[in-house]
Parts: structure tokens; sequence; C-alpha cells
């Protein structure tokens, strides 16, 4: 097992992939350098590892596919992940594995949008995108994550472990801020600085596709992460909707005796009938969603007893050597 493992998502950057490599190595002398390489078509494996990482290969597309691979196969007490455009500087890579290691932090964010973000990224529907996402998620979820698709963050071992990665592209950072936040892992902010890919490197997030992904991803996991809030919210608004339309038919019985308009009394019992299914729907999914959460702990526990009896494991070899 790695004290620190660095993870680096690779496709098509061999522009920038040899400096990040070099960085890393720089700042973090002890780490093992992960590269995994996801169908470059150019020379970014062979750089990466002629700047001296550890190179593996996931070919099914997608960053998603590719964290889910890196997760899987590698085992240390800290990972550290960014991405290979060198875009993060490493000044704070060693206050990140300390949060991880010595503060027992389980996810830290790499905070871009507090520093350099908006002035050094040249696509205004990125800012206004990253924006959104982090109003979004933090008045959802009523948390205060400071920068959700920062792809720059900081992992423990129980982190890793016990997150199941369904994404397949790049909202993959949502699900992870998500995760995070619903089980109530401890998540900590560090300001980073960014900067702009340097000329010849191209992002490879497609601007509206994978906005609307992200989006998608972030109702979804509401949806099942608060159930009972999003099918409330469901069954009020049929529920009102069916009495702002029935209240002048039931007004008008009251006076006259006669109920004018049948179809659109039957249509109001239909949509109360959706309702009230809606809020028993979220009932019955609170339920299940509770006995995820001590599913969960759980599943915590074992994963950290597993490290702990690695790395006596572990203190045991080195003292026999």
């Amino acid at each position: 097992m790695d004290r620190i493992a660095v993870l680096i998502p690779c496709y098509n950057e061999e522009k920038t992939i040899e400096k990040v490599v070099r960085d890393v190595r720089e700042a973090l002398p002890e780490a093992a350098v992960y590269v995994y390489d996801n169908n470059s078509t150019d020379r970014t494996a062979e750089l990466a590892k002629e700047a001296g990482a550890i190179l593996r290969r996931e070919y099914k597309q997608g960053k998603g596919n590719v964290i889910r691979r890196m997760f899987r196969e590698i085992d240390a007490e800290c990972y550290l992940m960014i991405d290979g455009d060198d875009t993060y500087p490493l000044a704070s890579a060693r206050e990140m594995t300390d949060l991880v290691l010595c503060h027992n932090a389980d996810m830290v964010v790499g905070d871009r949008l507090s520093s350099t973000y908006f002035t050094e990224n040249k696509r205004l529907f990125h800012n206004f995108g990253n924006s959104l996402m982090r109003t979004g998620i933090n008045s959802l979820f009523h948390t205060q994550i400071k920068d959700i698709m920062t792809g720059y963050r900081a992992f423990s071992y129980e982190f890793v472990k016990t997150f199941p990665v369904f994404s397949k592209g790049f909202e993959i950072e949502t699900e992870m801020t998500i995760h995070a936040v619903n089980y109530d892992l401890q998540v900590e902010n560090v300001v980073v600085e960014y900067r702009d890919r340097p000329s010849g490197s191209e992002s490879k997030l497609n601007t509206i596709p994978d906005g609307i992904r992200v989006i998608h991803k972030m109702l979804s996991l509401y949806k099942n992460y608060r159930p009972m809030r999003f099918f409330g919210l469901l069954a009020a608004v049929l529920l009102l909707l069916a009495v702002c339309f029935m209240a002048p038919i039931v007004g008008e019985y009251a006076v006259t005796g006669l109920v004018p308009r049948f179809p659109t009394l039957i249509t109001c019992g239909f949509v109360c009938m959706a309702g009230i299914l809606a809020l028993f729907a979220g009932m019955i999914l609170k339920v299940i969603d509770s006995k995820d959460r001590k599913d969960f702990e759980y599943r915590l526990m074992r994963v950290h007893d597993r490290l702990v009896s690695e790395k006596k494991k572990q203190e045991k070899d080195g003292a026999v050597k």
C-alpha cells in the first residue's frame, strides 16, 4: 500500500503530461505517480512513462470510467487526483495530502473559484456553469463546497473504497461531491491557483452536452439522496394545482348544487391521487435511504479496519526487515 498515490487521468495531453509528472515528483517526492491513459492517440503514454510515472490504461472512454479503474486498482492511505493539463500548480499539494493524513479529512477540494479561475479561464460558459453548479448543490444539499467541478482533489482510503462510481464522464466530480455530503464525510476546502491551458492544449469538456449531463446528475442524485424533499415538493405542486382548479367547481356546487365541469373535476381527482402517491413514495424511499445510511456506516467501519490491518502488517514487515 502506498502512503500517497497521485492519480492523473489523461486523454491526449502530450503537450503537458511530462511537465505535470515532473512537478508532482518535485512537490511530493515520496508519492507513487500513476498516469491512466484513456485511449490517447498522441504520445501521452510514452511521455508520461519517460517522466517517471507508472503507466496504466483504461480502454472504456470517459473520465468516470478512468476514475473507477483507478479507485479499484490502487491502494493508498491518501490519494491526490489531478488533471494532466497543467492547469493546477502543485504548491497546495502538500497541504491537501496533510489534511487527509493528519487531520482525518475524507475529501479535500482544490478550490479554483476563490482564486484565479474566473480571470484565467477564457470560456465564459464554463465560468457560468461552475457558479451555477456551486449554487445549486450548496442550496439543495445545504453545504458549503467551494468548487464542485474541480479535478484537483485529495481523498482518504475510506472514501475511495466506499465510493460507488456510476458516472462515465465529467459528471463524476458532481457525483463525488454529493456522495461526500450525503454521508456526512469530512470535506475540506483548500484555495488553489488555476492557470489556463497552454497554447496547443485543448479542453475535452463539451460545454453544452456535458453541462446538461452534469445538471441531470445533480437532480438525479438529489432525488436518490433526498427522496422525501424531492417527492414532497412534487406532491405539494400536484395538490396545489388540483386545489386551484377544483376550488371554483366546489364553490359553484355549494351555491347551485350543480357540477358544471365534470372533466375538470375528474382530472383534479386524478392529480390529487398522483400527489398522494408521490408523498407516500417519498416516505417509503426515505425509510430505504435511512437503512442505506446505516449500511454505509458498517461498510465504512469494515474499510477502516482493513486499512488499520494493512498498516500494521506493513509496520511488522518493516520491523522484520
